[in-house]
């Protein structure tokens, strides 16, 4: 009888370590992501100061994958959805720019890129400096 609650409390303690453990790991990686995700913020930033924007839809894969290249700095971006909620109409700001295809980019000096920047691409049509931990 002992035996077995002897076996219980070492259970026991074995589940909290592994709590432990685990809950500080998540903690770590919690936290390292939310440092590494905002090293962007000022480049995203730049963009929108120098006169580009992001056209897009909340459905475009390819409008995720650039969001996706600033991680959570992307809320920085000067974005426009171009879709309705639906997801079969334009908005009209979209359409008076005419925008055709997704992600579009327009630039101050009046041209556009459609299809995924890289952040290369981006500081050079821009001249905003993406900085140098990213």
């Amino acid at each position: 009888m002992k035996y077995q609650t002897a076996k219980k409390t070492s259970y026991k303690y074995l589940y909290i370590a592994i709590g432990i453990v685990a809950a500080a790991l998540l903690g770590w990686g919690l936290l390292a992501l939310n440092q590494q995700s905002t090293k962007l913020d000022s480049f995203a930033s730049c963009l929108g100061e120098k006169g580009a924007t992001f056209y897009g839809a909340f459905w475009c894969p390819h409008c995720q994958a650039q969001k996706a290249l600033f991680a959570r700095s992307s809320r920085l971006l000067p974005y426009v959805e171009c879709s309705q909620p639906d997801g079969k109409t334009q908005t009209q700001a979209c359409i008076d720019k005419g925008v055709k295809s997704y992600p579009t980019w327009y630039f101050a000096d009046g041209s556009s890129q459609t299809g995924t920047m890289s952040l290369e691409q981006l500081a050079e049509k821009t001249g905003c400096t993406i900085p140098a931990d990213s």
